[in-house]
């Protein structure tokens, strides 16, 4: 069973940091690309950020270009969102994904 769990969200001044992990298991973790997508209150999903398979490669939206970065470590199997001077538009939960397999999400809060 594919599982994909979110962690270490929370609640942040603007210009803070977070860094969000994803630990994946149930399929081979080294094989798949995996985003990180978020959703406010009120608002559709959108995508952030994603890596490839090796992490050679990585995507970032224009919100948050320059502000976060996306990892992954293949021998843990778990994707991080460094997530950098942090702005109350940027409040939202936040999810992993691989494929048609979401996490749970976790909540992460900026305050102004």
């Amino acid at each position: 069973e594919v599982q994909l769990v979110e962690s270490w969200g929370g609640l942040v001044q603007a210009g803070g940091s977070l860094r969000l992990s994803c630990a994946a298991s149930g399929f081979t973790f080294d094989a798949y690309a995996i985003g990180w997508f978020r959703q406010a209150p009120g608002k559709e999903r959108e995508g952030v950020s994603c890596i490839s398979n090796s992490g050679a490669t990585t995507y970032y939206a224009d919100s948050v270009k320059g502000r976060f970065t996306i990892s992954r470590d293949n021998a843990k199997n778990t994707v991080y969102l460094q997530m950098n001077s942090l702005k109350p538009e940027d409040t939202a939960v936040y999810y992993c994904r691989m494929g048609d397999n979401w996490g749970q999400g976790t909540q992460v809060t900026v305050s102004s």
